[in-house]
């Protein structure tokens, strides 16, 4: 089995790490690209490498064992100071989780040939740690998208539901969680 090294992106490895988010939302979210959903796969660095107290981490395997040559980009995470917009999410979402204190859990993606071996919890734990070591965040919020292979279970294991709008008067596919936070 391969190993990974997790690391902060660098602008070199930004076509890799937009190779999987891509890859992410056409195979398992069968949406493709939606540019008002989606502009920060386009931009990531904008989004996460360049403003204050955003992260891009990344999951790089490593086939020749820890020293070797790093591979291919297995997965990504990203973490950022926006709130949940509303709309489209629930105005009281958005109200809990205003942006500036909200760290907010983005494009936790694991390529398939690379799941079930940990990465995304990982990553998870290194954008909690970033998030802490910033400061100035009063939540972790996140959401998914349940019809993703193994990504309901994910954070269900990991965080609280606080919104299913599956649930909803006026249904929709996102579950909304909130990671503890110490």
């Amino acid at each position: 089995m391969s190993e990974y090294r997790i690391r902060v992106a660098a602008d070199a490895d930004l076509d890799a790490a937009r190779s999987v988010m891509l890859d992410t939302v056409y195979r398992d979210f069968g949406t493709g690209y939606v540019p008002h959903w989606h502009a920060d796969i386009v931009d990531p660095g904008g989004f996460y490498l360049h403003p204050a107290r955003h992260t891009l981490l990344i999951a790089v395997e490593l086939p020749e064992g820890p020293d070797g040559p790093e591979g291919e980009v297995a997965a990504t995470a990203a973490l950022d100071s926006r709130g949940p917009a509303h709309p489209p999410n629930p105005r009281w979402l958005a109200e809990r989780y205003p942006s500036g204190t909200t760290a907010q859990l983005r494009r936790v993606y694991v390529r398939p040939g690379h799941r079930r071996r940990g990465l995304a919890r990982r990553l998870v734990d290194e954008l909690l740690a970033f998030a802490a070591a910033e400061g100035g965040y009063r939540a972790v919020y996140l959401h998914t998208d349940p019809s993703v292979p193994g990504a309901e279970a994910f954070w269900r294991s990991t965080g609280k539901v606080m919104c299913d709008e599956r649930e909803e008067a006026v249904p929709s596919s996102v579950v909304h969680f909130e990671v503890p936070w110490p």
